[in-house]
């Protein structure tokens, strides 16, 4: 009796799956459809990709060597086609590279090419920082120290990547302008910050030592 029993819930079961088949069949297929499409489409991206980061190193490696010859304006154009339309994993530092082999010769140029970068909301904020400590390297010696001030105030925040080196052309920039207070301000800060690198703390000390006593504690 049990089996007939059985044999019933099984007919059950198939009319049951033959309904709902029968109900959303084009449903099931054309979800099946899109996923095979969808995970198609994700692969084919995957390889498009790996092909241009592929692609791009190249490229990277070929401009760097046209560096290292001495060939600056044929590696600053390589750095540049690298930033405009390569893969996206070597925008930033061709960008980056290009704006350095600029700065040789214009280094007023090269600030504009990373105030470019800094200005850029697809770049990271370690990416703008160091942009921004660049521009005012080249930019330290013709610039008052207001401008310097804005340019690398925000890099100089707690917890920034490249806050020591911000702090250090701050302070060389305000002793620069004979604003002592300013100057031991940003010394302070490399003295106090545990994690700024010996070498520096040197410097910044040198750096002291230079104040007139009215800014010394």
């Amino acid at each position: 009796m049990s089996e007939i029993f059985n044999e019933i819930d099984e007919d059950l079961r198939r009319e049951q799956l033959r309904k709902l088949w029968d109900k959303y069949s084009i449903v099931i297929i054309a979800v099946a459809i899109l996923i095979v499409v969808a995970v198609g489409g994700w692969r084919g991206y995957q390889y498009v990709e790996a092909q241009r980061a592929a692609e791009a190193g190249s490229a990277f490696e070929a401009a760097v060597a046209l560096s290292e010859q001495g060939k600056r304006e044929e590696a600053e154009a390589a750095f540049a086609k690298i930033g405009a339309d390569g893969a996206k994993g070597y925008r930033a530092l061709a960008r980056l590279r290009a704006a350095a082999e600029l700065a040789g010769r214009d280094p007023q140029g090269a600030a504009k090419l990373y105030d470019a970068i800094v200005n850029d909301p697809a770049m990271s904020v370690s990416e703008q920082d160091l942009a921004r400590i660049r521009a005012a390297g080249l930019l330290l010696e013709t610039e008052p120290y207001d401008a310097i001030r804005q340019r690398l105030e925000v890099a100089a925040g707690e917890g920034r990547t490249y806050r020591h080196s911000a702090r250090e052309l701050l302070a060389l920039s305000a002793w620069r302008a004979n604003d002592a207070v300013a100057a031991r301000r940003w010394l302070d800060m490399i003295g106090s910050d545990p994690r700024t690198p010996a070498t520096m703390r040197g410097r910044a000390e040198a750096l002291q030592a230079l104040l007139p006593p009215a800014a010394k504690s």
